[in-house]
């Protein structure tokens, strides 16, 4: 049998599109009499527009419009429709004065050219009327938290066992309060959308994760029906979450174009970037963790008060890791907002998991530094074999083996216990450990198939590539199910014409479209194999079914290599037409049997300068429990992409707002630092064979996130190995270990 393609490390099938330049994103799209747009921002976090003086604004050559609340067209509700997350948020369209948040849309200039566009906009002068003070410190308005509805259909308080009793039986307890800061994606390619009409039909050339929720969002808001929106969506330059909801500057540029009657492309420019499109929220979180003598944890209690925006809520759900992840009897948790004069906050890389384990596992370690048992000896005494949170079996776990593989690989018998003892010349060395997990998403998606005259196939699945490898590993999933070799397979996605399929968040799309696509391939070539069989002038005539193979774009007989024909040859017999089949795949009731989590240990080495207190991360290994892995090569990309993340999120990352007005002050790339070559030294990614037969029908877990989870904690707990200082305030920089 002909090895499997799934799996393998083959390379990307965009790379070449990608690096000849051809690979068009949204803001490379041109149409007919095109104009631009330039969103103008407000200055001010809590005030009414009084005026808008736009008469030198208009006065720019090829200026058009300036869309104000005063002119924009009226939308149902308000612009307000009832979507629901993930793809719908409280949007800002100019139907009313009222700006809540520092960066809100106020404003949106339409001219010619981009250049036009931006002159005009530095020529509008706005006048506002302030209101009530603004809230904008989450410390000052802690007194304000309330409890949301619910956490990622979860509910916001929960406890088992009994705390109180956990507490006291404990003979050591660590009570801290970790915080992590205000984060910004920031994907290379900014947000970009090119609207224009036909009639009643509206066609959205846009940077998304989800191309059929833009349509559903946009339809809604603009109260027309989805089938009158396409959305077209070939490639992304990174999401990272802030391109998984459709955000006001999308309907913007479609009202826009509606106004004026033309294209409509509208570009945020780098510092839009930090405005209307979500962030990472604040978070404080206390922790207590309680052990017994022998390591036993007997208690966790998780209180964490994060922030969101004045139009809705949004929850950092950090606490659903703590809920799951220990083998503790009594655990108690608990969700707080405070609504502040900022912009709705979003999914940003593992949301909750990537804040949730760097408090947790720091907690985790600090209490094994007071029981006295080695961390990672710490954790696996508290392995959790079940979820106990939710009382269901694991569909699969891993982490005992990503423990002794990744400290094997990682040297971590060799490391002294004491806190700073390890050096080399003028650093000190530290070493430390953090676990990893990240929920097993899997949504509905449809795929279809067609084997083409030719012998080739065209797949398509309205899905999305972030730049992880979708049409490369779906590739690999159609080839292996059609029985072709991959250079005859094209598969297709970004389109909202195409069949349905999930946003591209929550690391779901491969667990979700994979089995679409392998089910619709499979159909397809179940008819090719019965016309193949049932046709007197084929090589198969009389065969049974089951007793033909598919494999490199030949039918033969099963056992019998020298007789068989291409599939070419059998369609060219029945008329040369395509053969069509469409597919559906969806969750069943595994998830109300099943616990579904990767899994992962994580391991770093820091070295901090005794003078200058600089850190730095010469080492990261990372083991992980993943199911089966779809291909070598992009899977060893995002688990290593997301470990860079943790490494920005323990040491680097954090979106200053400025206390007077609400501004952020480095939404830049100059000022918002994120890790680059030089900071990043040696990544290691390990993969524990695991067979998972219930998250679906591939085996495949999602890996976009896990990543990051597990690292933040990783290095905190080194830098406290090699210091001696524990820093429970991301981002750890050198000020903090002065």
């Amino acid at each position: 049998m002909d090895r499997l393609l799934t799996g393998q490390p083959l390379d990307r099938t965009d790379g070449p599109l990608k690096v000849s330049g051809q690979a068009r994103y949204a803001a490379e799209f041109t149409l007919p009499r095109m104009v631009h747009a330039q969103m103008v921002l407000s200055t001010v976090p809590s005030a009414r527009v009084q005026r808008i003086d736009s008469r030198a604004a208009l006065g720019v050559p090829g200026v058009l419009m300036v869309m104000t609340h005063e002119n924009a067209m009226r939308l149902p509700k308000g612009g307000k429709a009832a979507v629901k997350p993930p793809a719908g948020r409280v949007l800002t369209l100019l139907q009313d004065d009222q700006v809540h948040y520092n960066g809100q849309p106020v404003a949106l200039v339409v001219a010619e050219t981009l250049e036009q566009c931006r002159e005009a906009a530095r020529q509008l002068v706005i006048t506002y009327a302030p209101q009530p003070d603004a809230v904008l410190d989450l410390a000052s308005a802690r007194a304000q938290a309330y409890a949301p509805k619910e956490v990622q259909q979860q509910k916001p308080d929960t406890s088992r066992g009994d705390l109180a009793a956990g507490l006291q039986a404990a003979s050591q307890v660590v009570s801290a309060l970790y915080t992590t800061p205000v984060e910004h994606h920031n994907p290379m390619e900014p947000h970009a959308t090119l609207a224009a009409w036909s009639g009643e039909k509206l066609v959205l050339y846009d940077a998304t994760q989800y191309v059929s929720g833009d349509r559903d969002t946009v339809a809604k808001t603009l109260g027309i029906s989805p089938e009158q929106v396409q959305v077209i969506c070939p490639y992304v330059g990174g999401g990272f979450g802030c391109k998984g909801s459709t955000w006001t500057h999308v309907v913007l540029a479609a009202m826009a174009a509606r106004q004026v009657g033309r294209p409509v492309r509208l570009v945020l420019e780098r510092p839009q970037m930090f405005g209307s499109i979500g962030n990472r929220p604040r978070t404080e979180q206390a922790l207590s963790a309680a052990a017994d003598a022998a390591g036993a944890l007997t208690a966790l209690r998780h209180e964490v008060v994060s922030e969101t925006s004045m139009l809705e809520d949004w929850v950092e759900p950090s606490t659903l890791c703590t809920r799951m992840l220990y083998a503790c009897a009594n655990v108690a948790t608990t969700q707080r907002l405070v609504k502040l004069n900022v912009a709705t906050p979003t999914f940003t890389r593992a949301p909750g998991e990537a804040t949730g384990t760097f408090a947790l596992d720091s907690a985790i370690d600090e209490l094994s530094y007071r029981v006295g048992i080695d961390p990672l000896e710490m954790r696996l005494r508290n392995h959790a074999d079940t979820d106990l949170h939710k009382k269901l079996p694991f569909s699969s776990k891993s982490l005992r083996e990503c423990c002794r593989l990744g400290a094997e690989r990682f040297g971590w018998a060799r490391r002294d216990p004491r806190p700073q003892s390890m050096r080399d010349g003028r650093w000190q060395v530290g070493w430390g450990v953090g676990t990893a997990t990240y929920p097993t998403n899997r949504s509905a998606a449809e795929a279809v198939a067609r084997l083409m005259p030719d012998g080739s196939a065209l797949v398509q699945s309205g899905s999305q590539d972030l730049g992880t490898g979708t049409y490369t590993i779906m590739t690999q999933v159609a080839a292996d199910a059609l029985g072709l070799p991959a250079n005859r397979v094209h598969f297709e996605l970004g389109d909202s014409a195409m069949p349905k399929a999930p946003v591209s968040g929550g690391s779901q799309t491969a667990a979700s479209v994979a089995p679409a696509v392998k089910q619709a391939c499979e159909a397809v070539r179940a008819r090719l194999v019965a016309l193949a069989v049932a046709d007197a002038a084929s090589p198969l005539h009389g065969h049974g079914p089951q007793a033909v193979v598919v494999s490199d774009g030949w039918l033969r007989p099963q056992g019998d290599a020298s007789r068989g024909e291409p599939v070419a040859a059998v369609l060219a017999r029945h008329g040369g037409q395509p053969l069509e089949a469409r597919s559906e795949s969806k969750p069943g009731a595994e998830r109300e049997q099943f616990s579904m989590h990767a899994f992962g240990t994580v391991f770093a080495e820091v070295r901090v300068d005794t003078e200058l207190r600089v850190i730095r991360v010469p080492r990261i290994v990372g083991a992980y429990g993943i199911g089966r892995l779809l291909n070598e090569k992009t899977g060893h990309s995002q688990l290593m992409g997301g470990i860079v993340w943790g490494v920005g999120l323990a040491l680097m990352e954090e979106t200053w707002r400025d206390p007077r007005n609400g501004r952020f002050v480095n939404a830049n790339l100059a000022d918002y630092h994120v890790p680059v070559n030089a900071d990043i030294g040696s990544i290691e990614t390990l993969v524990v064979p695991e067979d998972d037969p219930h998250v679906n029908p591939l085996g495949a877990k999602g890996i976009g996130e896990i990543g990051i989870t597990g690292v933040g904690a990783a290095i905190a707990n080194a830098v406290f190995h090699a210091t001696g200082k524990r820093v429970r305030e991301l981002p750890i920089t050198l000020d903090k270990l002065l």
